[in-house]
């Protein structure tokens, strides 16, 4: 199977978690997109659900596709969040914000009773950190708040760049309107304790490190799919 097809196949499983009347949380990225053409494909055929993005990009692509949407204000409580990874380790510890929609992402993710990751066998690591750990920041400040993330890598024992995400020559700016540093870590051995220090700098407004949070992850790989649950999960 190439990638596609394993994202397919990972999105298909997962799909098999949604029930008539669900709330969903509906992820952004490549694999989340698959998912919402096959969730289309059961609307069409009469599945009965409503969603939430947690993009612009996921919201249009949903609308297009006749998928029913509604917002946190009006839905604060979900069933179901089903979303891509760009990291994944064994207790199912993700990175995310490879796309830029991080705080919309866990935002739904804690708004949500379960939260099921969909992803293909090459984001499965044993420690996080060979992708760039995506930080949300706001604008004002920007170099305070860049030197206050390099101090607390250096603190932790992390070394690497932290750069500013760009769009072409502007710097890329999130749904929310905000801007990401991404930082290159390398091998996170104490998410919790980067995750902790991270927010308490006060012009982080969020990081990608979603830590107790994905109960089951589904991982296509070239063997099939298969369903990993988190250790502490009673799903």
């Amino acid at each position: 199977m190439n990638t596609r097809t394993r994202k397919i196949e990972a999105a298909r499983i997962a799909l098999s978690h949604v029930e008539n009347g669900m709330r969903l949380g509906i992820g952004t990225g490549s694999t989340a997109e698959e998912f919402v053409r096959l969730l289309a494909d059961r609307v069409r055929s009469g599945l009965k659900v409503i969603g939430v993005p947690t993009s612009k990009r996921t919201a249009t692509l949903c609308e297009e596709l006749g998928i029913p949407l509604t917002t946190l204000e009006e839905t604060p409580e979900l069933d179901l969040t089903i979303d891509g990874a760009d990291e994944i380790d064994p207790e199912l510890t993700l990175i995310k914000g490879g796309g830029g929609a991080l705080m919309r992402e866990k935002i739904v993710a804690a708004a949500s009773l379960r939260m099921i990751v969909i992803a293909d066998d090459t984001k499965l690591v044993d420690v996080l950190g060979k992708f760039p750990l995506p930080i949300e920041v706001d604008g004002f400040g920007l170099a305070a708040t860049k030197l206050a993330v390099e101090k607390i890598a250096k603190r932790l024992g992390l070394k690497g760049s932290i750069r500013l995400r760009v769009d072409g020559s502007q710097p890329f700016v999130t749904d929310g309107g905000h801007l990401l540093l991404d930082a290159s870590f390398g091998r996170i051995h104490d998410a919790r304790a980067l995750s902790g220090a991270l927010l308490s700098i006060p012009g982080v407004i969020e990081h990608g490190l979603f830590l107790d949070m994905a109960s089951a992850a589904v991982i296509a790989g070239a063997d099939g799919v298969k369903t990993v649950f988190r250790p502490s999960s009673t799903e």
